[in-house]
């Protein structure tokens, strides 16, 4: 049996506020990510320069959150000591850093049927926000 939670497709206005937030949360986490890559790849990333940017593309059905740069600039990154790599950007290209993908209880049925399950009941919230399907493994 598998037990499995998803994240239902709604209003974006209700969806997109939860992956960019008021008070900057997933942001700084967002941008976390080059001040990793300063850190540990030795980048020259100034973070000042980017911004994080959170999208519905309702064609594959994801939230999906981007930095963006504000300017043109020119990034490097040393990975090992030897000749730099070097990134240029354009002001508005965008580094796609995360992909949240959403359901319908279709497509999860679906999913699920791909790989080997047989969905045997699926509860919802009363607002059809989130679902929790319950399957078992199909027998060749």
């Amino acid at each position: 049996m598998l037990l499995l939670g998803v994240d239902l497709i709604k209003d974006t206005r209700l969806l997109l506020p939860a992956y960019d937030d008021a008070d900057g949360t997933t942001a700084a986490f967002n941008l976390n990510i080059l001040a990793r890559i300063n850190r540990e790849l030795n980048a020259d990333f100034d973070l000042e320069n980017f911004m994080h940017v959170a999208r519905w593309n309702g064609h594959e059905e994801r939230v999906e959150m981007h930095l963006e740069s504000k300017v043109e600039q020119y990034v490097r990154i040393s990975t090992t000591g030897d000749k730099p790599m070097g990134i240029h950007f354009e002001a508005g290209e965008t580094i796609h850093t995360e992909s949240s993908y959403k359901f319908t209880s279709k497509r999860i049925s679906d999913e699920l049927e791909r790989s080997g399950f047989r969905q045997v009941e699926m509860w919802q919230d009363p607002e059809s926000l989130f679902g929790l399907s319950l399957s078992e493994a199909m027998m060749p």
